[in-house]
């Protein structure tokens, strides 16, 4: 099976507004014809205008999160659909400050990831360690656990990927070396080939831990990283740029 094509996905967080559309606008007059996918996952509410203003481009709209039901008594939530409608071709589920600052669990997640895909959005799954989890050797354990946990069997067919977060590199500085991101890909991936058999070689397996320019040519040329999941270096277009070329 030939090697998944590369996803370099931009998760702008609780950032961005109207204003911000001219990083998204620099990024798709600078993208074309590269190695990779670029998707940028605006706020719920950039969805629609991001999605109007990059029609006819090479980069996609996503969406950080939503709602597992389809429509409901839910002050707040965003449905799949709801974000399919605004114009999202992906949606992240399952990303660290999700599980951490609202609970989710990998139940949860699965479930969010078979609305997604019954909303035709492809589904970028997160999991990852934190700092203890990694100093008491757990970190395989929780990742490959996670992995089987969130990733329903509806995935099989379908396009979608995983993106694995050290949770204890997120904003940090820290980076995990290259032996230690080589590792934990190469575990994920074995738990897809046992979760999907052969297929469980497709799907990407992003990084998402502190991409940077400087330090992206290193990590995105490690063995089964096909892409990477950046959070702050995406708002910029200049570094989310360097980030893409460094494939």
């Amino acid at each position: 099976m030939t090697a998944p094509t590369p996803l370099i996905a931009g998760n702008w967080k609780m950032n961005g507004t109207a204003a911000s559309l001219g990083e998204a606008l620099a990024v798709a007059a600078q993208q074309g014809g590269g190695r990779a996918r670029v998707a940028i996952c605006p706020p719920a509410t950039l969805i629609q205008r991001m999605s109007a203003a990059l029609a006819g481009s090479a980069v996609m709209v996503g969406a950080q999160d939503c709602r597992a039901e389809e429509a409901g008594a839910f002050t707040g939530d965003v449905s799949a659909e709801m974000l399919a409608d605004a114009g999202a071709k992906l949606v992240i589920l399952g990303h660290s400050e999700r599980r951490a600052g609202h609970g989710e669990t990998d139940a949860l997640v699965a479930t969010k990831v078979k609305a997604a895909l019954r909303a035709g959005l492809e589904p970028i799954i997160c999991v990852g360690e934190t700092l203890d989890q990694r100093k008491a050797g757990d970190a395989l354990g929780v990742v490959t656990g996670q992995v089987r946990g969130s990733l329903p069997p509806e995935l099989a067919g379908k396009a979608w990927s995983v993106a694995y977060e050290p949770v204890w590199a997120i904003g940090t500085g820290l980076t995990p070396t290259t032996s230690e991101i080589e590792e934990m890909h190469v575990a994920i991936r074995a738990t897809l080939r046992d979760l999907f058999g052969p297929e469980g070689a497709g799907p990407a397996i992003l990084y998402g831990g502190s991409v940077k320019p400087s330090n992206a040519a290193e990590i995105l040329h490690a063995a089964e990283v096909g892409g990477a999941l950046v959070g702050g270096a995406s708002l910029k277009a200049d570094d989310f740029l360097g980030i893409i070329r460094a494939l």
